[in-house]
């Protein structure tokens, strides 16, 4: 646990890109996510600022370092050997995908949307015909668990 903490710490002062040409599009996917999840945290950060009554120039600086800190640390995770060969794997199995075309991607999404639509229906139709018939029998709410005998 030690020699991974240490290599972790390691890597995180490291400049160098492992494999530079492989997966390069996954990795800065990756990357784009992970700086987007530290800007949205950042942003929220500023909330809590306000609450502990900063000034206004802390509050900044204090944003820009963990912002800056954690936007380096995603940087330097999509680049950890260990990560980066799992992001090269993934770029090297999305290419093997087979893609729809077009046409047929419309036509399966339509019929996607279509049985969604139906359940949906389907599904507020038996909401509907069990509302009527618990309120026809009156047996509703707190009346249901004594008409089936629990906390009577």
């Amino acid at each position: 646990m030690v020699r991974l903490f240490q290599e972790l710490i390691q890597e995180f002062f490291r400049v160098s890109i492992y494999k530079k040409t492989q997966g390069r599009i996954v990795r800065q996917v990756t990357f784009a996510a992970l700086a987007l999840v530290v800007l949205a945290a950042v942003f929220q950060l500023n909330a809590v600022l306000i609450g502990w009554k900063l000034t206004l120039a802390t509050r900044y600086v204090v944003q820009i370092l963990f912002g800056a800190i954690f936007i380096w640390f995603s940087y330097r995770l999509v680049n950890y050997p260990k990560f980066a060969d799992f992001l090269i794997q993934v770029e090297a199995e999305m290419r093997k995908v087979s893609w729809p075309a077009r046409d047929e991607l419309i036509r399966s999404s339509a019929v996607v949307i279509c049985v969604m639509f139906i359940l949906a229906l389907l599904l507020f139709g038996y909401d509907l015909l069990l509302s009527a018939v618990f309120d026809g029998c009156n047996i509703a709410g707190q009346n249901f668990f004594k008409w089936i005998g629990i906390f009577s």
